[in-house]
């Protein structure tokens, strides 16, 4: 009798593995490319890698606008999050620097793995110590922590402001964080979409 209960318990955990419900736990996955067509609630996008993916969007997911900006845009106090490697010194190199609007300012607030490049990291949070003639440095605090990060000139900069669906257009560049699905597809939790032809670099 215990081998046999032992044996479903199996049986129905593999079940629950095989129906996909492994996936609801994942780490939402970056997916960057272009929208190439939408239906619905549905898009099509050609990812930076050259594939063919469905989104889904849900009425949960946020849509943000992408603009340029510059250094100057970048004050103390402002909400930011940059995506950086690190350096010997122990402090960051940023890849691309995001400036949230006000109304944003709190969003995804921390310190974490990010994928954009290998080792890469993610730190949001408020600009404190700000050095802009002598080094491009920033300070950005979050709670529990701070960063330094050392911003190159080269270095993209952009502002991401609320949005709605109506950035959502076949040819408009996106990036967004989404949950992978069995079939592959995935469901979009938020999906930032670069305005006037700008290609989001986060």
């Amino acid at each position: 009798m215990n081998l046999k209960r032992l044996f479903t318990a199996s049986s129905l955990a593999l079940a629950v593995l095989a129906s996909g419900a492994v996936h609801a736990d994942a780490p939402p996955s970056g997916v960057r490319g272009a929208i190439t067509a939408i239906n619905g609630d549905d898009l099509q996008v050609k990812t930076n890698h050259g594939e063919d993916v469905l989104v889904h969007l849900t009425g949960d997911t946020q849509v943000r606008g992408v603009t340029l900006a510059n250094i100057a845009d970048i004050k103390q106090g402002s909400y930011v999050g940059a995506a950086a490697v690190p350096q010997d010194d122990g402090t960051l190199k940023a890849l691309e620097v995001h400036v949230f609007a006000p109304s944003m300012a709190g969003t995804g607030d921390g310190h974490r793995a990010f994928d954009l490049a290998a080792n890469s990291s993610m730190t949001n949070g408020s600009v404190g110590d700000l050095v802009v003639a002598n080094g491009r440095t920033i300070t950005v605090k979050y709670k529990g922590g701070e960063q330094k990060i050392f911003v190159p000139e080269d270095v993209p900069i952009v502002n991401l402001v609320p949005g709605d669906r109506s950035l959502l257009k076949p040819g408009v560049k996106v990036v967004l964080f989404a949950q992978k699905a069995a079939d592959g597809s995935y469901t979009a939790k938020a999906i930032s979409a670069g305005e006037n032809g700008l290609k989001a670099p986060m």
